[in-house]
């Protein structure tokens, strides 16, 4: 068996929602459905994906926002985020309204996830990983096998996560990542947020805010 996945941007955010699946059995997850669910639902169908959870990496409106209603309206389970993040979920239909992301509906997550957790999808097992600092409860999803991350807003390609919002944390969000996440490896492939993919290795050597020679 293997995973595949797709990247759906999503919101007037861009946000990376990704659709992930078992080639085998054609059943996956959504992570981060933040809005535009005919968008995901339609890439699920032309995909022939059977979606069966839906993954949170952290409770900030643009991947969190429509989780609620997407899991009613298919009758699956929401894992994720870590509980530090209740908060940022109690206030999304406060935040979608400021926002202009129209109603969303109030949820709250079938399983908080911590760090060393494991999260099953389709057969395909993805280890969890506690990030904080670009929101306390912020969680990382990694598939071993195909070394791919779901990183959600703690890494991108030249950058890091915001730590301006409430209960953020820079000196928090540097330490996940070079003592959580650097470990698992340079080849690791991310998937973040926003923007383009990139991997631990790349970020190693160039990430301005990261990089090992500025920690030498």
């Amino acid at each position: 068996m293997a995973l595949k996945a797709a990247i759906l941007p999503v919101t007037p955010f861009q946000q990376n929602c990704t659709l992930i699946w078992n080639d085998e059995t054609m059943r996956g997850a959504v992570s981060d459905p933040g809005g535009d669910l005919s968008r995901i639902k339609a890439a699920a169908a032309e995909t022939g994906v059977t979606i069966e959870k839906i993954l949170l990496t952290h409770g900030h409106l643009d991947h969190a926002a429509a989780a609620g209603d997407l899991a009613k309206e298919l009758g699956v389970p929401i894992e994720g985020p870590h509980e530090d993040d209740l908060f940022l979920i109690e206030s999304l239909p406060d935040q979608a309204a400021k926002y202009g992301f129209g109603a969303v509906g109030s949820f709250r997550p079938d399983r908080w996830l911590k760090h060393g957790d494991k999260v099953e999808v389709a057969g395909l097992t993805f280890d969890v990983v506690h990030c904080p600092g670009h929101t306390p409860g912020h969680v990382v999803f990694f598939h071993e096998p195909s070394r791919l991350a779901l990183v959600g807003d703690v890494l991108f390609q030249g950058s890091i996560g915001r730590t301006d919002f409430p209960r953020g944390d820079h000196g928090a969000l540097v330490q996940s990542i070079r003592e959580r996440l650097w470990p698992l490896g340079d080849d690791v492939t991310f998937v973040p947020g926003h923007g383009p993919l990139s991997t631990f290795g790349a970020e190693r050597r160039t990430n301005p805010f990261v990089a090992d020679e500025n920690f030498a």
